[in-house]
Parts: C-alpha cells; structure tokens; sequence
C-alpha cells in the first residue's frame, strides 16, 4: 500500500483494497481523519454510505445527509463524513431502524452485518494495553480508541485489576459500561480480523510465545476442527463458550 499518512488528500489508487470504489474513473477519494481506527483498518463514513450502504449516489447527497445526523456510530451521531468507522463499530439509523456492525469478512476484509435491535447498545472491544493513573487506578486502552478507567480500593493490592491485555470486554456505548470480561485463554472463541485467515473463527488450540505481539504464533481450531495458525495481533477474542453476539 503506498504511504497515506501526512497528507491531506488520498488518490483511488492508493486507498485500502477493500474500499468499494471504482479505481480509475476518478482521481481522488475522501480520505478518513484521524481517529479511533487507523486507515488501513477503517472506512470513512461517506464511502460507507454511499458505496457500501447505498443510501446515496453522489458525495454530495452522502454528505448532506451525514450533516443531517441520520447515521450514528456506537450510539452517537456522527456529522463528519470523513469519520472513520472500523472493527466492530455498530452502525445506527434511526429513521429506517437499522443497525450493523463491522465485522472481519473472508473475501471484503471489514464489512457491516446487520444485527438485530437488541444489540445495537453492545459492543465487544480489545484490550491493546493498560495503564496505572493517578491514584493506582487501572486504565484501560481499548482497540478503538477508548479508554476505561478502572477504580481500585486499595492501590497496593488492586483486587478489581483482573483484566490483561489482549482479553475482550462487552460493553455498553456510548456509556462504555462494562458488561462482561472475556479473557484470553486456552479454548476461547475467536476471530482473526487480518491477514489470509481474516474472518476465520475459531477455538484458541495454542500459543507459542515469541518477541511481541506479530511474532507469538496462535494455533486455532475452526467448527470443522481444521486447524490454522495466525499470529497475536490478529486474534480477536470474541466469546468463552459462544459468541458474546452476532458475528456472522
């Protein structure tokens, strides 16, 4: 991929594989702001409705009606067009009902899923990494830029710290109430959100330890009990027995 950053313009060419977009009729693209998904990992909200959704044919409908605040992203409405909406995300349009989210796909890479209505409040995060704050309390980092702060009694001994990195959270947004800690373990579900194995499902087998995060080797099993290897920073944690909610 050619380099994107420092620069506020993005040519067609040059924009993620998996954008939708007609390469070469058009020079330029809109190109995401900074925000809580790096741009090889998200979609900026005009392409998203216009190419993606398809509630609009031209940049300018899409972006009259993302003004409008008729699309919301984890519970807030959003009126930039180039916000970027990535893993995870849940998508939300009020006036029609409709709800999705962004799921790791096989052959689109990141694509929305409709969900159902229930779970257009919920939203499964990862734990990129954890800080201590002023006063010994625990914060946590969370894969779209998030952070939750976690209040200990006593800073010595913090019994509530019982998260680590690389564990999933169910929680709540935009409160970001957290609902459910799912941790990283041997038999834990799992999806694989980059590389050839992207949107592959799977049990966490084993876990071969290397010097960081790209090179710990993950060994998974699929539903057919095929097994596959990815490494950590791939791995997304999705549920202890089953999904924590709809995925696929």
């Amino acid at each position: 991929m050619a380099r994107m950053g420092g620069m506020r313009h993005l040519k067609r060419l040059a924009a993620p594989h998996f954008w939708p977009i007609l390469r070469k009729e058009y020079v330029w693209v809109v190109k995401p702001r900074p925000g809580p998904h790096p741009i090889e990992r998200s979609i900026p909200l005009l392409v998203l409705v216009r190419d993606v959704l398809g509630y609009a044919e031209t940049a300018r409908e899409a972006r009259r009606i993302i003004a409008e605040g008729k699309f919301w992203i984890d519970g807030v409405p959003r009126k930039d067009y180039k916000f970027p909406v990535g893993l995870m995300d849940v998508i939300s349009i009020p006036e029609t009902d409709e709800h999705y989210r962004m799921v790791p796909h096989p052959q689109k890479y990141l694509w929305p899923l409709e969900i159902p209505k229930e779970e257009a409040g919920l939203k499964l995060v990862r734990i990129e990494n954890k800080t201590t704050v002023k006063g010994g309390h625990i914060q946590l980092n969370l894969h779209d830029g998030r952070n939750i702060l976690v209040r200990v009694s006593n800073p010595s001994n913090p019994a509530e710290d019982t998260y680590k990195t690389m564990d999933s959270l169910l929680i709540r947004v935009p409160s970001q109430e957290i609902v459910e800690h799912i941790r990283f373990n041997k038999g834990s579900l799992a999806i694989v959100i980059d590389g050839r194995n992207v949107g592959r499902v799977g049990r966490v087998i084993d876990v071969v330890k290397g010097m960081g995060r790209d090179r710990t080797l993950v060994t998974l099993e699929d539903l057919e009990e095929h097994r596959f290897q990815t490494v950590l920073s791939y791995v997304f944690i999705i549920g202890s027995e089953k999904p924590a909610l709809k995925l696929w």
